[in-house]
This record gives C-alpha cells, structure tokens and sequence, in this order.
C-alpha cells in the first residue's frame, strides 16, 4: 500500500529530526525550509524540497509545519506563496510548532474555509527525541481527523494524546513549556549559589538531585550547566518566547503566572548577554558573573 504524500516546513533542531523519521518510515516526502541549505541534507536521503511553503503543499496529504513563532507560522502558512494556498480538498495540515491559543483558532478557521482539516499538535522533547522518534504529540482537533494523521505521527512519536478541540494542544503545550522554563530558571540559580557559597558542587548538587527537587529536567540541566556544554538542544530565545506566550494566555484568563514571569527575567537577561542561540541551560550563564566554577 503506497503511503501518503507529506510536506514538512521547518527544518530547525526539531523538524529535520521529523524529517529524518519520515524519511525512515517510507513516506514520500517533500520539505521547505527559510534558508534552502539546510534542506540539502535531507533531498540527499531522498526528500524533494521545494522553493516555497505553497510548492511544498502541492500534492501532499499532510503538511506539516515546524516553526519558531505566530509571526513565522502566520507567514508560511497565509503569507505571499503561503502552504494553505497550495492545499487540496482533504488535505490535514498539522501544526507542530509551540504557538499562542490565539492563532491556532485563527489558523483552524482559515483551513476550514480553505475546505481541508486542521489539528494543532506541538510536541513535548527535543533535539535526541525528534531525531530518535520518540516525541510526545499533544493534539488538539477532531479525533477523526486525528485517526486520519495516526500513521504519520506515529513514525514521529512515542505518544500520541488527543486534549479536545483545536487550540487544546497549544494550551497544554504552554502550560508544560513554563512549568519547565521555571525550573531551568530555578536550577541555575541554585547552582550559581552553590558556586558562589563555597560548598562542594559535586556534593550539594547529589542534594539536590537525589532529592524531591531532583526531576528529570532538573538533572538534565544541571549536567549541561555544570559541564559547561550548551549545544543547541532546545533554543534559549525559544523558551523564552514560550514563556512569555504562557504569560499572554494567562493573562487573558485573569491569571498572573508570576513564578514565569520571574524566570523569563532570567531568560531575557541570558538574551541579552548574547546567549539566545544557546541551550536554554545557558541561562545560568550571567548569573555566573563574579562567581567561580
């Protein structure tokens, strides 16, 4: 049985980990990409790229997007050669990228009146989950829709969870995404303080991490603040607009989401050090200043 026809537009950290993942499970696969290098790789392992998002949605059964911000969303999917204008009757167009509530509704509504089906389905992992086909998708949208794109997701996941209408995955996907961002925030300032108490590191750290504190993330920030090593597994710049996209969404609830609020501070003083490029795990970095390691 022939497999669908797939568009990927994105190819960051993350979507040329899905790409890859499509590329394995035999799908027929066409990708898109801002800068047309980063798609060189891929068309050697088989893709075909395309020159615009439109192009690249031309003929495919499911398009695919996995993009930084609303503003980049909102451009490759309506702007001038946009992908939803090259969409066919009963296409699904999944968007994967970490968006506010706000454009997911606004984008569901244009590929309703487009004729075609929509499922908002941001992912929870990063870089080494993207690359090894383990990430979570959290989908909001029909189920049948959802039962629909099953068998693309799942060359992609290690989970599928439906959360209810469109906009529900979005919502879940920022209420998770700050809960993390305050626990890098806080574990880098807990290291900085170890660092500049004179306690042992090693030592007040097995405290820590062996301790109620201790969660996965947590540990796995700390190996990357204390190594140093901050190659890109999840962008610093990116979580801080995450954070403030949670914020935004609270806000309008009559919510003040002020342990996020703290932690984008953190965040934004690590952009403005220049570390935005970096893995979110540099935001210990100005923190650092004046301290030893």
């Amino acid at each position: 049985m022939n497999k669908p026809r797939v568009a990927l537009l994105g190819l960051g950290i993350m979507g040329t980990g899905m790409a890859r993942r499509l590329l394995g499970g035999g799908f027929p696969l066409t990708v898109w990409n801002r800068n047309p290098a980063k798609a060189a790789a891929l068309v050697s392992e088989g893709a075909k790229a395309a020159a615009t998002p439109r192009e690249a949605a031309t003929g495919a059964e499911f398009i695919f997007s996995m993009l930084a911000d609303d503003r980049a969303s909102r451009g490759v999917w309506l702007g001038q050669d946009g992908a939803l204008a090259g969409t066919a009757p009963g296409a699904v167009l999944v968007e994967c990228s970490t968006l506010t509530v706000e454009w997911i509704t606004e984008l569901t509504k244009a590929a309703t009146a487009r004729g075609v089906e929509f499922l908002d389905a941001p992912v929870t992992g990063s870089k080494a989950q993207a690359a090894a086909g383990e990430l979570n998708f959290l989908v909001g949208g029909s189920a049948a829709t959802l039962e629909k794109a099953r068998p693309v997701l799942t060359a992609m996941s290690r989970s599928i969870t439906h959360l209810g209408p469109a906009g529900s995955g979005a919502m879940i996907k920022l209420i998770n995404n700050f809960v993390c961002g305050v626990q890098v925030a806080a574990i880098g300032e807990a290291i900085a303080m170890i660092e500049r108490s004179g306690l042992e590191r090693a030592r007040a750290l097995e405290v820590l991490l062996n301790g109620a504190p201790g969660s996965p993330l947590v540990k796995l920030m700390a190996g990357r603040m204390t190594t140093p090593d901050f190659t890109p597994n999840f962008l610093l710049r990116l979580l801080a607009k995450d954070l403030s996209y949670a914020i935004q969404e609270a806000g309008q609830r009559s919510l003040e989401l002020t342990t996020a609020k703290a932690a984008l501070s953190q965040f934004e003083r690590a952009i403005a050090a220049g570390h935005g490029d970096k893995d979110m795990s540099a935001v210990i970095e100005p923190l650092r200043q004046g301290g030893t390691r």
